[in-house]
């Protein structure tokens, strides 16, 4: 009893610790997860702490669980429409990527630490994709706003390559094990069998986990707790059956993520805290795992492969995986900088223990090493790199706050909060003469801190906090309305430096632009007006595309679908 009370007890404290550093974690710039590895490393043996913990066994299942969690709720989390520019170029990084990166590594790995070629492999596939927990982090933070294309690439890749790191890993095992009776073919069946089950059962295990949240009449806290278990379930299941349990259960919460589903706002909320629970858990116990002064004696080493891992290797993968795709440099550069490596790597790393290879404390220790160069040389300077390559988009929102809503026999309908600037054009205005939808309706409006009676609204004021109730796909239209405010002279520069300092007419000829500005266009461009001549150029635009034209930039500031609706013209600046 006095050990189960004692375990309760360091498992609350090491959370709530993980929880009270992720306050500071901003303030300082540190990356949030590499906080959760450090808590864990310092209740470790080496730390003040001194938990003795080498249980790769548990730290395996443990990882494992975390992982699936985290990427069923990045799943729910990933917009459909994010598919349409990011898929190809994603499933290409998640591939020929994942490849490049385990043989530039593993070559590399392999002569530095004068190891045989298969174990430098071996390294370099445990390393070779990135990791979900990590960019889903940078991804859904305030810190960084990317166009659609890097965004949605980096999100795919990072949901979809960790079964080709874990099919390269188990193969390379499989074969150091008994390499006499190995056959090339055998590994890719594995992997075709893999991808399939993986695909199969994540896309018909979330069509039907939406059919049975929309017919079941369940308790409204149950619905959070069917999608859970069934996420887990559909892993499970696809493991079983040598499947990929990780791609499957992100392909079940997109499924899940973009259909219409009961009680999907109590579910979304509750995953969101469950998936944090999971990363704190996994990178907590994962630093209890690493015994810090065995790192030293591989610090050299591991921090040439890790430089050659950021350097050579991503960049060079990139390259080639994004070759078709017509990805501008900086976009490139950008998604090489962003291989987050993090719990993925070292719960692969278990592996090798868990098959009895030699060697491998030694992969163990070289792999964690490279996950925190990867956290403290990447991760803390994800944000200053978008800036540094221009990338970072203002913010696209006027929101303050929203949360999913649901009523009895409808579903997709949130509460969205706006804060009224001080000199907005719609101060002055009657809630009845607000330019939004009849179906959009104001449930409150706050004022000095106050809810206050519908009988006081009267006109809008500076400073009030409107709180609307709206269909999701009404969003777009509100938050263009909310956000026509003049007030806000640092977010007007921030999208005038951006988008440019005038909007362009899609009708014009591209030759009436040319004569204006002294351009020189190719021949192609005479026949085409200013929309036509940048599709043209950038097939499949989307908003923050850039095409310069001499010393300016056409700017791609709005879109709708697939349609550019307005363009941006940015002088030099």
């Amino acid at each position: 009893m006095e050990i189960a009370n004692h375990l309760i007890l360091v498992a609350g404290l090491l959370f709530l610790v993980s929880i009270l550093a992720s306050v500071l974690s901003p303030r300082l710039g540190v990356p949030l997860l590499l906080v959760f590895l450090v808590v864990g490393m310092l209740a470790g043996e080496d730390g003040p702490g001194g938990i003795l913990f080498h249980d790769y066994s548990l730290s395996n299942l443990a990882g494992t669980a975390a992982l699936a969690v985290v990427l069923f709720d990045g799943g729910m989390r990933t917009r459909m429409t994010t598919f349409r520019v990011g898929l190809q170029p994603a499933v290409s990084l998640a591939t020929v990527g994942v490849l490049v990166t385990t043989g530039v590594v593993g070559a590399f790995a392999a002569w530095v630490l004068h190891l045989p070629l298969v174990e430098g492999f071996l390294i370099g596939a445990i390393v070779g994709s990135t990791d979900a927990a990590a960019v889903f982090s940078l991804l859904h933070s305030n810190a960084v706003h990317l166009n659609e294309r890097v965004t949605s690439a980096l999100e795919i890749e990072s949901g979809t390559n960790d079964p080709m790191a874990v099919f390269l890993t188990l193969g390379l095992l499989q074969y150091m094990q008994a390499p006499a009776d190995y056959h090339w073919y055998e590994g890719l069946i594995f992997l075709v069998q893999q991808m399939g089950l993986g695909v199969l059962i994540g896309v018909y295990g979330g069509r039907a986990l939406v059919w049975s949240l929309n017919r079941l009449n369940l308790s409204d806290s149950l619905y959070p707790l069917m999608a859970l278990f069934s996420g887990l379930f559909i892993f499970g299941l696809t493991a079983s059956l040598h499947g990929s349990g990780f791609l499957s259960v992100y392909l079940a919460g997109v499924v899940l993520g973009n259909r219409k589903v009961r009680a999907f706002g109590s579910i979304r909320r509750f995953h969101d805290g469950v998936a944090w629970a999971s990363q704190i858990g996994m990178f907590v116990i994962l630093g209890l795992l690493v015994t810090p002064s065995k790192l030293l004696p591989v610090a050299i080493p591991a921090l040439l492969i890790s430089l050659v891992l950021i350097l050579v290797a991503r960049p060079l993968a990139v390259v080639l995986a994004l070759s078709p795709f017509r990805f501008p440099l900086r976009e490139q550069a950008y998604i090489a900088w962003v291989g987050l490596r993090g719990s993925v790597p070292i719960v692969l790393a278990t592996f090798p223990w868990l098959a009895g290879i030699d060697n491998a404390g030694l992969v163990f220790n070289v792999a964690f090493f490279i996950v925190l160069v990867s956290l403290v040389v990447q991760g803390w300077s994800v944000g200053p790199m978008a800036k540094l390559l221009g990338l970072q988009m203002p913010a696209s929102t006027a929101m303050v706050h929203r949360s999913d809503f649901d009523l009895p026999g409808t579903r997709g309908y949130e509460i969205v909060s706006y804060l009224i600037g001080e000199n907005s054009p719609l101060i002055g205005l009657k809630s009845k003469n607000l330019p939004i939808e009849d179906t959009s309706r104001i449930v409150c409006i706050s004022r000095r801190g106050k809810v206050i009676s519908y009988r006081e609204w009267g006109t809008l004021r500076a400073g009030d906090y409107i709180a609307m109730l709206a269909s999701q796909d009404e969003l777009p239209k509100l938050d263009e309305t909310f956000r026509s405010d003049h007030v806000a002279p640092k977010r007007e520069a921030a999208e005038a430096r951006f988008f440019g300092e005038f909007q362009i007419d899609l009708k014009a000829p591209a030759t009436a632009l040319a004569d204006a500005y002294g351009l020189d266009l190719p021949e192609s461009a005479k026949t085409r007006n200013v929309a036509e001549f940048f599709k043209s150029v950038i097939p499949r635009p989307v908003v923050g595309d850039r095409l310069r034209l001499g010393e300016m930039e056409l700017v791609v500031k709005k879109m709708d679908g697939e349609k550019i609706t307005e363009i941006g013209l940015r002088l030099p600046h």
